[in-house]
């Protein structure tokens, strides 16, 4: 079954990192797109992020990893330390022998500058149409394809449809309608001019300060002329998932007893966007018919991995690499996709738990975090990281062949 001759596009509901990946994933399989955007213009929101091997794997496949490379900015390690103290916790080199191991490297860039990549892949295809301040409010299906209702009452009729409409994805409530769980934890993140950023946290690194109940993030970017500041506390008032304006008195009131050196941090943006955050237990089902889930919508996690699109990216590669094992049939494709996803997106949800509670730790917990890897080798650290970075489109499927098909 070829559906890839016919006339009609593949909708994607979501023109973030994920829906660009998605539709980029299938024009490789010979599919026109329609991206749907509920946003009045194409673009990101947000500040830095970080990207492991994996993603530049999934940038390869989705024939933008040139674009994506010249606008990255290449750590020289990873390194965390107690923000009580200044205590090096561990350190992770991540330069040639990183490189050799993974086949990629590490590196951190800004989240627009990786959308304005995978945004220049899609147009240069000629495939992909995206209609902005269209958002999808309902999904139909039938035998032979799929319609999204947006907020205007418009019908788009496509062969299928891929929801990748975000943490509150309008797709998933429709089939799953599952609770989100609120943590409690709010992120402030702001970019800082080099000229303001403190001289002596001016590192070529992803660094974290881990503090009781709180943390705070620093890296360059873009050519390090700016800086990505974090920072992650337990709020004490009752949160709603969403996004705000910050308030830099709210920062400070949090982070009374840091150390000096890692509290430079929070003095130094001049606005913040807040971000109370949440996720969703995993589900083993993201596909109903000719509708399948991405990125945020299958598997909204927490930051403490690092890793929300770099999921994304392989959710899209694994997709399209689905499609072209099963010739373009949506039903086998999505089921094949799912059964190769939930296992691995779900262990980043509930590793990014623990990893906010090893962060965070205080009293006892705070001094066995500390002592967690002690005199640990890169070579370890490496090993304890094949899991995650050594993904890439010559295996992305292969766990799938440890779950029936449906």
């Amino acid at each position: 079954m070829n559906d890839s001759a016919g006339k009609l596009p593949v909708l994607v509901a979501g023109g973030g990192i994920g829906g660009l990946a998605a539709a980029l994933a299938l024009t490789r399989q010979g599919f026109r797109v329609k991206v749907l955007e509920q946003a009045p213009e194409i673009g990101e929101i947000g500040a830095g992020i970080q990207l492991g091997p994996n993603a530049f794997h999934a940038f390869d496949a989705l024939g933008v990893g040139d674009k994506t490379r010249a606008r990255a900015v290449y750590t020289d390690y990873m390194v965390m330390h107690d923000a009580i103290d200044e205590y090096q916790v561990g350190k992770i080199p991540t330069g040639e022998a990183f490189l050799r191991r993974f086949g990629n490297p590490y590196a951190v860039i800004h989240r627009v500058d990786v959308h304005m990549s995978l945004l220049e892949g899609a147009q240069e295809t000629g495939k992909v149409d995206i209609l902005t301040s269209t958002r999808a409010t309902r999904i139909e299906q039938d035998a032979d394809g799929a319609t999204v209702i947006d907020q205007d009452g418009k019908a788009h009729r496509g062969l299928a449809v891929i929801g990748a409409d975000g943490v509150k994805s309008v797709v998933r409530a429709q089939h799953v309608n599952d609770p989100a769980r609120i943590t409690g934890h709010v992120v402030y993140r702001a970019v800082v001019e080099k000229k303001d950023f403190p001289a002596d946290l001016q590192w070529n690194a992803a660094s974290i300060w881990v503090g009781p109940n709180c943390h705070l993030v620093h890296y360059p970017l873009r050519g390090g002329e700016q800086y990505n500041v974090v920072v992650t506390f337990h709020s004490r008032k009752q949160e709603e998932w969403g996004v705000t304006e910050g308030s830099k008195e709210e920062v400070q009131s949090y982070f009374q007893d840091i150390c000096p050196k890692a509290r430079q941090l929070i003095d130094l943006p001049k606005s913040w966007k807040r971000w109370a955050t949440a996720d969703r237990e995993p589900i083993g089902r993201w596909s109903f018919g000719r509708v399948t889930l991405l990125g945020d919508a299958a598997h909204p996690t927490t930051q403490y991995m690092a890793q929300g699109a770099c999921m994304a990216l392989e959710d899209a590669v694994t997709l399209g690499e689905a499609l072209r094992v099963h010739d373009n049939d949506f039903a086998k494709a999505f089921d094949l996709y799912q059964r190769a996803r939930v296992a691995r997106t779900a262990r980043i949800v509930l590793s990014g738990r623990e990893m906010g509670r090893i962060y965070h730790a205080k009293g006892v917990e705070r001094l066995v975090r500390n002592d967690l890897w002690r005199g640990r080798t890169p070579e370890r650290f490496y090993d304890a990281m094949e899991w995650l970075y050594g993904w890439n489109v010559g295996n992305c499927l292969a766990a799938a062949s440890t779950y029936p098909a449906a």
